[in-house]
């Protein structure tokens, strides 16, 4: 019983590993025998900076290893290969200087004028990535409860959304993580990383497994789902390794719901 998928690839936060936290030493022994089977990719709208300190800081790679494994920080408006010793940019897709300006202008007004302009917080809450300005309610940095207990709904994150959508239209706004608004180029999210990757890599979409979280209308993960690449919602990084555990052929708790069926296994 063998996955028809030549490269699979994960959202990070949620997905692998608790948000802004590093992969858990299980994650590590998964994604090494992973890779040693198949090229994988990782996709997200963090920056490459925490690529570096959730994943790439915890997971001992070999230049082969390292050779197999892509790099698409900020929703893949960048994308990152194993070269000479280095990770070194296939391609970065950086926005203007007035666009960041106009960007952090609109969310911080649209933060303050909502309501949703927190007295606590954990870290920037407006970060500068160069490819996306992210908003983020709490802070980059707070913990995993109180961003999960913010927003429950998604309702905060529609109403600024809603805010920041009507004032750039020129640019891409969508919701982020749990707390989080990004923005980009205009028609750039997920999806076009994804097609960038399946050019570079001259692959069809059949042959491409995407595990994420939110994979849900509205999730920053949906835009693969729709573009129809096949893909397995997860709800945590411990559900993931269910997932790797099946495709490396290891036996599981239980199943994943929808697994055997977007890896096309019979």
């Amino acid at each position: 019983m063998a996955p028809s998928a030549r490269i699979v690839v994960f959202d990070l936060d949620d997905t692998l590993a608790l948000s802004k936290s590093k992969i858990a030493p299980q994650m590590t022994e998964r994604l090494l025998r992973l890779l040693a089977e198949k090229p994988v990719c990782i996709i997200s709208g963090g920056r490459y900076e925490q690529f570096q300190a959730q994943v790439l800081e915890e997971l001992p790679l070999t230049p082969e290893l390292a050779a197999r494994l892509h790099l698409m920080p900020t929703c893949g408006t960048r994308y990152l290969r194993w070269e000479d010793g280095a990770w070194r940019d296939v391609y970065c897709e950086n926005l203007a200087e007035d666009e960041k300006a106009l960007i952090i202008e609109v969310l911080t007004e649209g933060a303050k004028s909502l309501g949703l302009w927190a007295e606590q917080t954990w870290g920037d809450i407006i970060e500068d990535r160069g490819s996306q300005v992210t908003f983020s309610a709490l802070g980059q940095q707070a913990p995993h409860q109180e961003k999960a207990a913010w927003d429950p709904d998604g309702s905060r994150r529609r109403a600024l959304w809603e805010y920041a959508s009507a004032r750039l239209p020129g640019l891409e706004v969508r919701s982020g993580g749990s707390t989080s608004i990004d923005v980009t180029k205009k028609g750039i999210d997920k999806a076009y990383g994804m097609q960038r990757l399946l050019e570079f890599l001259e692959l069809p979409k059949e042959d491409v497994l995407f595990v994420g979280d939110r994979l849900d209308e509205g999730g920053n993960d949906y835009p693969v789902r729709a573009m129809g690449v096949p893909c397995v919602a997860v709800t945590g990084w411990e559900q993931t390794v269910d997932v790797i555990d099946t495709i490396l052929g290891d036996e599981t708790d239980g199943p994943v719901p929808g697994l055997l069926d977007a890896l096309d296994v019979r």
